[in-house]
């Protein structure tokens, strides 16, 4: 009969070659793990769920529990295939993150897996019977190993997306015989191994959310390195270069259009646009164009969906949000806004705006540009040079979203279904508006703990970025190694 590991084993089943498919098995004995999240990969990231094969390919059967950090696809993507491999374990995720769950995965299961209702409805029956909500800042019990606790965790806020957490874990290592009578005499538990799992981080004073704050202390902390090597413009500032951006794009009308991930991406750039049209209201654009008489489309039935869920859960809004809605103002609906849900309609408006370049900004999925309306978009504006393409998010190696951001500015081409679009839109990039924390964050998360962690475990990143960040944070660490 095996026991209670003194440290725990790491196994990475991704998000180690890049920025997706996060999936970190936490081992705490022989037969006895814990995945943090289940996300699929894109782009060229490969691993052992890469897009050529969906399928789980490690046991599960010791797998006990599924905790989730948030909802992004690449953190939560393959959670229907490790159902179908029969993994029947409670599914651990913030009270938000469960309302916003079922709608994820129902959209990729349409999207990557069938159309089939009848199935779709009995895979979402099987998530609602294992998803268990859990409050920020409240311990809860892992599942019993062998009739006793394993091993309790917390969620606390990561400032990414609605619901986004990151995991404390910790367990009380089997003693040896000696420290048994040792705490006997004492009546004192040894100190836990505390583990970390940053989930994404983001970055401080994002619109609608509340900044993450440093946990208090950790043994091991598994940190992802998304930007680890660059530092964001600070909010203010990207707002402005916001605004800038919208002046000159707008000058010669055309479409703005902005590829952006339903959740998260989508309610944020609405938020800002509607702050810049509230304060610039009465003021033009150009001679023909005030701001209030501004289009702003989202043309995606998921994030429309995730739009009125945001709504819903007000209560998770940070201070600042719920101050402009107690003080009349609708943030993620205000009057230019318009939503697009049928196929027709998209259509439609994808032909209308190529054809008569009329002001508008379009917010479209995905946000990588690997699927979805933006690719109908892109194929109409792109060889057009009234339109712009601006990126606000990080797009992976291998996508068709990297690829206009690098052949884009030098007038190049893309391949979109097999056909050549050449590039003459403007295409921009505003990373200060990254969801993720940026290097000073990061070193923050792990400088702010009051005690050094013995190991960091860098995931979730690109190798530049990944080396940056190790250099960065010998300082604050015992260790600090490159997750493999």
């Amino acid at each position: 009969m095996s026991t209670i590991y003194p440290k725990p084993q790491f196994i990475h089943h991704g998000a180690v070659d890049g920025v997706t498919g996060s999936c970190h098995e936490y081992q705490l004995a022989t037969e006895y793990s814990v995945l943090i999240d289940c996300g699929l990969f894109q782009g060229d990231e490969q691993g052992s769920g890469s897009k050529a094969n969906l399928a789980i390919n490690f046991p599960i059967s010791h797998i006990r529990a599924l905790i989730v950090t948030h909802v992004h696809i690449d953190h939560v993507g393959r959670i229907p295939y490790l159902l179908a491999a029969g993994f029947k374990g409670p599914i651990y995720c913030s009270v938000a993150s469960a309302h916003l769950l079922p709608l994820v995965l129902e959209d990729a299961l349409k999207v990557g897996v069938t159309r089939d209702e009848k199935l779709i409805a009995g895979f979402l029956r099987a998530i609602g019977r294992q998803l268990v909500p859990c409050e920020f800042k409240q311990w809860f019990n892992l599942p019993d190993y062998q009739g006793k606790p394993a091993g309790q965790f917390r969620l606390q806020k990561a400032g990414h997306i609605l619901g986004s957490a990151y995991v404390e874990i910790k367990h009380y290592p089997a003693a040896s015989s000696n420290d048994q009578a040792n705490t006997k005499v004492s009546r004192k538990l040894p100190r836990p191994f505390i583990t970390v799992f940053s989930g994404d981080l983001g970055a401080p004073y994002s619109p609608l959310l509340v900044a993450p704050k440093p946990p208090y202390a950790a043994d091991v902390v598994v940190i992802e390195s998304t930007y680890g090597d660059k530092l964001h413009d600070d909010r203010r500032l990207r707002v402005k270069r916001l605004e800038q951006v919208l002046l000159h794009s707008l000058q010669d009308n055309g479409t703005v259009l902005f590829p952006a991930f339903s959740i998260g991406r989508t309610q944020e750039l609405v938020y800002e646009l509607e702050g810049i049209i509230h304060r610039l209201q009465g003021q033009k654009i150009h001679q023909q164009l005030a701001w209030q008489d501004l289009t702003v489309i989202i043309d995606s039935p998921l994030a429309a969906k995730f739009t009125t869920a945001y709504k819903q859960l007000l209560p998770c809004w940070n201070a600042e949000a719920r101050k402009k809605v107690h003080a009349g103002r609708h943030p993620l609906s205000f009057a230019q806004l318009h939503t697009i849900d049928s196929h027709a309609e998209h259509l439609a408006a994808v032909n209308l705006l190529a054809s008569t370049r009329k002001p508008a900004i379009v917010i479209a999925a995905s946000g990588m540009c690997e699927g979805g309306r933006v690719v109908n978009y892109l194929k109409a504006l792109l060889p057009d040079a009234a339109h712009q393409v601006v990126f606000v998010g990080y797009q992976a190696r291998g996508t068709l979203g990297a690829a206009i951001q690098q052949y884009g500015p030098r007038g190049g081409y893309v391949m979109i279904d097999g056909q050549r679009v050449d590039i003459q839109a403007e295409v921009l990039t505003l990373s200060g508006y990254s969801a993720h924390a940026d290097k000073k964050g990061l070193l923050n998360f792990i400088s702010g703990m009051h005690r050094k962690p013995q190991q960091v475990r860098i995931v979730h990143g690109d190798v530049p970025a990944k080396l940056a960040l190790q250099s960065d944070l010998v300082a604050y660490a015992e260790q600090v190694v490159i997750a493999e």
